[in-house]
């Protein structure tokens, strides 16, 4: 949750009634988060919002299916440094049906997607926040709050409950996606009145809200809701996006990663230091071009560690990956809690000759342990783990 944003028509007060130029009562939807007790937008219908029944079979434009069933782990029990190509999925049809399970576990579910067409229908997930991570493709997320443009760099923010679909204005897209609970900043950014501190590393200019156009028809009454880990379908008698008006802190949002304000110190600092976001189990960093450490004996790679209370994932967006070989445009590592882990073999070395780093990466701390599904397995490097040996 960002900020209080106000778009197009509303009451003069909470709960009291707003009516069209013909009369008619609008229809009022609380979206609230931590039942009543947390952030919350109110929105403006035009019709009845509760309207929504569920659908007859076959009457839904996508492949229903349980998640859950996609969660099979890969063999629970192996505890090993893992890296996944997910480069090598091929692309799939619409961002619902595209979504490929990887990593899961109690407060967080790691996907990857790569969507070549728009959505048909439109999708509301109530298990939880989806934060995507743009690598490659362009459109706008289109739902009642108005249409949020996203391209290439860009995280991309759907709360919980909120009915949407990606529109593709590029060939196709490739993503990685997160699903998590009480996502969005960490509380140290802001400030006693809510605002983005000065010294955090991005301001409230650096996010991009939906542009709101009013009421639409895009003659789709199909609406897919994801809950309990199962996707089930819907059908309104009139389109979702009836909104006339909203008011509030819940919202669609997008920050491009570059804007991102690097740290710097004399000696290697932490990955904390890049900490964007946050969630229950969860942080999210993310490492940007920038310089590296300045004191002369400085070790600018990062070092050898050992994670005793995180597993670490880390998405590979583009650059010269310091302290890796063998991994590329969209690799994703995973180094379990009690494994350490470091630079390949020559890579802590050679780091002592660099200056600046170009690389662009999204790394996830997860508290939970996670598991690695089924559908991992097919996207594995199997070498990796002995990599670090060298052999």
């Amino acid at each position: 949750m960002l900020d209080r944003v106000s778009a197009g028509e509303l009451a003069a007060k909470h709960h009291v009634a707003l009516r069209g130029p013909s009369g008619a009562l609008r229809y009022e939807e609380c979206l609230t988060r931590s039942g009543f007790d947390g952030p919350y937008t109110i929105l403006y219908h035009e019709h009845p919002p509760q309207a929504v029944l569920p659908a007859p079979t076959g009457h839904v434009s996508v492949t229903l299916r349980s998640v859950l069933d996609a969660h099979e782990p890969d063999e629970p029990h192996a505890l090993r440094r893992r890296h996944y190509r997910t480069s090598e999925s091929p692309p799939s049809r619409s961002m619902i049906d595209s979504r490929i399970p990887l990593l899961f576990s109690r407060d967080v579910t790691v996907f990857s997607a790569r969507p070549s067409t728009s959505d048909a229908a439109y999708f509301l997930d109530g298990d939880g926040d989806e934060l995507f991570f743009v690598r490659s493709g362009s459109g706008i997320v289109r739902s009642a709050f108005g249409d949020l443009a996203f391209s290439s760099g860009d995280y991309v923010c759907i709360p919980k409950g909120i009915a949407h679909r990606f529109v593709l204005e590029s060939s196709g897209a490739d993503m990685l996606l997160v699903e998590c609970q009480s996502f969005g900043l960490p509380k140290q950014f802001r400030n006693e009145a809510g605002q983005i501190r000065m010294d955090a590393p991005f301001s409230h200019r650096d996010f991009r809200r939906p542009l709101f156009q009013g009421p639409r028809d895009e003659d789709i009454r199909e609406v897919v809701v994801k809950r309990h880990g199962t996707h089930h379908g819907f059908r309104y008698p009139h389109s979702p996006l009836d909104v006339v008006g909203w008011d509030g802190t819940v919202y669609p949002w997008a920050f491009p990663i570059l804007s991102f304000q690097p740290r710097v110190g004399a000696v290697h600092l932490p990955p904390t230091a890049h900490l964007t976001f946050a969630a229950r189990g969860l942080l999210v960093s993310s490492f940007v071009p920038r310089p590296l450490d300045f004191h002369p004996d400085a070790v600018p790679c990062p070092f050898p560690h050992t994670s005793v209370d995180v597993d670490e994932v880390i998405y590979y967006v583009s650059g010269d990956f310091s302290s890796r070989t063998g991994v590329g445009v969209g690799s994703i590592t995973v180094h379990p809690a009690g494994l350490p882990h470091g630079p390949h073999p020559g890579r802590y070395e050679a780091s002592l000759r660099a200056r600046r780093t170009e690389e662009i990466a999204v790394m996830l701390d997860c508290d939970e342990p996670l598991t690695a599904t089924v559908q991992a397995r097919n996207l594995e490097d199997t070498g990796y783990d002995k990599s670090f040996s060298g052999t």
